[in-house]
């Protein structure tokens, strides 16, 4: 891997920034101009956007800075024992180098922090925009890719005890450390620049163009709002085995989509809210972790290869998604991904150019 491109070393932060804010511009400006775009769809449906979301998601945020700070303080105090446990943590905590590299890594945990809630809400706005009317189109889907059964009956006789289904509902919730602590890794380690533009990219036109303009247009709800949504009770042998899983050990999921559908009816747009099946977000985060993280570290990629194989399956065996839902999020994220690849190398090579041509023009003394 590349190095030369880590987080900076220089002594110089301001200098260190421009550099940073620079070679990251093109992520600045898509996200700024896809937000302005929410922004607008909104307005036309009479939706006055709101800075609530964005102050959900900083304290979020915030909430995860304090962890991961106290658990590297007691950490780092059980390692070193040092005498004056304070000076120790104070030295730690105000060294140079790590200033630096928070303060060059701000500008992106920003960008993370004020978009995410403009795409939440324009998930819950689909409606507005389109009718649920794609769903019978999945189920003949996966109905043809799966010899005319549903996946989660193709799955069922593997997946279909209460303690499998209760392990696979918890790590479905896992998932939601990707968008902090994973957004905040990315954000501020030490990382081959290119790779972190490319996820960060990858990231944002992700959650615009599939969690947005594809949810939009492939509008769906998916098989645990088929019936109480669309009167189709074609999903209702799953549910009442996983109603049935639940009277005997707690399933995480079940609580959460009793909340999205009482959100649904109360017309809530806060962060997190709003129903939609195609394509599958939880996958396509996933996914982009895989793609990114298997350049850091072999062993971590797999990790992060398994967890994205069993988000899949657990979307499809907990009722929130279609079995092609997360194939077509795959497909498109790994467009996503390879574009946003080529516009970091042009943006890259329009600065060296430039860079270039200053020097070439300045005069020799």
């Amino acid at each position: 891997m590349d190095t030369s491109a880590n987080l900076p070393a220089q002594d110089d932060p301001a200098q260190n920034l421009a550099e940073r804010l620079l070679s990251e511009m093109p992520i600045y400006v898509i996200g700024a101009s896809i937000m302005a775009l929410c922004i607008g769809l909104l307005l036309s449906q009479g939706i006055s956007p709101s800075v609530s979301g964005v102050i959900e998601n900083a304290r979020i945020f915030g909430m995860f800075v304090l962890i991961l700070v106290a658990f590297d303080a007691a950490w780092q105090l059980n390692r070193n024992r040092p005498k004056s446990p304070t000076a120790f943590l104070k030295e730690r905590y105000t060294a140079k180098p790590l200033l630096n590299v928070i303060f060059c890594g701000l500008p992106m945990m920003a960008i993370a922090i004020i978009a995410l809630p403009f795409f939440s809400k324009m998930k819950s706005a689909i409606p507005l925009f389109n009718d649920y009317t794609w769903d019978q189109t999945f189920i003949e889907w996966d109905q043809a890719i799966f010899f005319g059964y549903d996946a989660w009956q193709v799955m069922q006789p593997v997946l279909g005890f209460p303690i499998v289904t209760a392990f696979l509902a918890f790590l479905y919730h896992i998932w939601f450390l990707l968008l902090y602590p994973g957004v905040m890794f990315f954000a501020f380690y030490k990382l081959d620049s290119k790779l972190r533009r490319q996820f960060f990219m990858t990231y944002m036109l992700s959650w615009s163009l599939i969690g947005g303009a594809m949810a939009t247009w492939l509008a769906s709800v998916g098989p645990v709002f088929l019936d109480p949504m669309l009167g189709n009770g074609h999903f209702n042998a799953q549910m009442d085995y996983l109603n049935a899983a639940n009277e005997q050990i707690p399933i995480m999921t079940l609580r959460v989509q009793g909340l999205l559908l009482e959100w649904h009816g109360a017309s809530s747009s806060g962060l997190g809210s709003g129903i939609t099946a195609m394509p599958s977000m939880h996958c396509a985060i996933a996914f982009i972790y895989w793609l990114a993280v298997r350049h850091i570290h072999k062993g971590w990629g797999m990790f992060f290869g398994a967890f994205f194989i069993i988000t899949w399956i657990s979307s499809v065996h907990l009722a929130y998604h279609y079995a092609v839902d997360g194939l077509v999020s795959m497909i498109a994220v790994i467009g996503i991904w390879w574009a946003a690849g080529r516009v970091i190398a042009a943006w890259d090579s329009f600065v060296e150019r430039q860079a270039t041509l200053r020097t070439n023009t300045v005069p020799a003394e």
